[in-house]
């Protein structure tokens, strides 16, 4: 009988086990709305990237279901053979106006958006300075396109300046930043980043998924809120998260998105989005455009419920967006948290290494526009109830 040469994935899953880090999938048999229902039990949610709550909008709902009937349910093909519909570009054509760039080039999704630009401008030559808790997709990006990798530490401006310093003029180089971290909710220092990407002739790059939708007027990210129009060369977005849809997009010039259209190879060998999607991120933009008040809600959400979890004693580290972290420390102490939280009705995903540093495990929330004051009371409740049963706040 011939042997199981995956045999090891079992020995690395009983590992997990044994560490108390195994984690089922939990799943949600209901819309993704600010109360769900998990795994069979009713929940506050707090682990949805639904910032906005746009997923369940009517707008958007129509858009969809209107597309189907004109166009059907899927465009089988990639883009560059048949599957470029007019929506698309007209999709790209909103985006960019959004973005206040020359073009778009719209992906399959937010990772794929970051690893096929980054692989298809750099080559073997060339050289990243990259911020050390950059998204997976960056990371990922930067080993297809085999430049030189440079990592300065989290938002230290001067110590990437070394590296540069170090650099030899000629050599091509891309300065990448996320703009809202994913995992611990701060911002890049933007600006002085800029400033040295202007110094030193960087392509600079900054990947905004957690800021579109919720940073700058109407959500344009985080180079509107900082007014850096014009300072960045390539921005990354996503429509999955505040869009409420599915998929990312690159907005800078027409040159580069021409390039993109030529040589990003998720563009080349990918399906495109489904017409519905299409239709719906455009209902979304319309949407940012004509009902701002929803983000100012999620702001307010966001100050009410990041104060009451520092009034009970939790640390919640640099946040300054709706990703509010409750860092524990322990790997096994943020899975427990989080297992009791849901026990109790709160829907908050631990999160471990190597998501996040060893020793800097957290369970992760995100607060959305459509959570009532009553959701984030009672999950405070509950919070400060677990928190201090596990000896983690007093």
């Amino acid at each position: 009988m011939r042997s199981d040469p995956l045999s090891f994935l079992t020995t690395e899953l009983d590992t997990l086990k044994a560490q108390g880090l195994y984690r089922h999938l939990r799943i949600l048999s209901d819309e993704q709305k600010a109360k769900t229902t998990v795994d069979d039990r009713q929940v506050v949610n707090l682990s949805s990237n639904n910032y906005l709550g746009l997923t369940t909008h009517s707008r958007l709902r129509e858009r969809a279901v209107d597309a189907i009937r004109r166009y059907g349910v899927g465009s089988a093909s990639v883009r560059p053979i048949a599957g470029t519909l007019d929506i698309h570009m007209e999709l790209e054509r909103r985006l960019a106006e959004f973005k206040k760039t020359e073009a778009v080039v719209v992906f399959q999704s937010g990772f794929t958006a970051n690893a096929g630009t980054v692989s298809a401008i750099l080559t073997k030559d060339d050289v990243v300075i990259s911020d050390e808790l950059n998204h997976a997709s960056i990371v990922d990006g930067c080993r297809l396109s085999r430049a030189s990798i440079k990592v300065f530490p989290h938002k230290d401006v001067d110590a990437a300046r070394t590296i540069l310093r170090g650099l030899p003029a000629s050599q091509r180089k891309l300065l990448i930043t996320d703009g809202v971290f994913s995992m611990d909710g701060d911002l890049a220092p933007l600006p002085d980043l800029c400033a040295l990407a202007e110094e030193f002739g960087c392509i600079m790059m900054v990947d905004d998924a957690h800021a579109s939708g919720v940073f700058g007027r109407n959500g344009r990210g985080t180079i509107d809120h900082f007014a850096a129009h014009g300072r960045v060369d390539i921005q990354v977005g996503t429509l999955s998260k505040a869009f409420g849809v599915l998929g990312g997009y690159v907005a800078g010039s027409r040159a580069l998105i021409e390039f993109l259209y030529h040589r990003a190879r998720p563009f080349l060998f990918s399906t495109s989005h489904p017409p519905a999607v299409a239709a719906a991120c455009i209902a979304a933009i319309d949407v940012l455009l004509e009902e701002p008040q929803i983000i100012d809600r999620l702001w307010d959400n966001t100050r009410f419920f990041k104060a009451g979890l520092q009034a009970l004693g939790f640390n919640t580290g640099l946040s300054e967006s709706p990703i509010t972290p409750v860092i524990v420390g322990d790997g096994v102490l943020a899975m427990t948290l989080s297992d009791r939280l849901f026990a109790k009705g709160v829907f908050a995903q631990g999160i471990g290494f190597p998501t996040v540093a060893q020793g800097k495990a957290r369970v992760r929330t995100i607060v959305t526009a459509t959570h009532t004051r009553a959701d984030l009371q009672f999950a405070l409740d509950v919070f400060g109830e677990v928190g201090r049963e596990l000896g983690i706040i007093r």
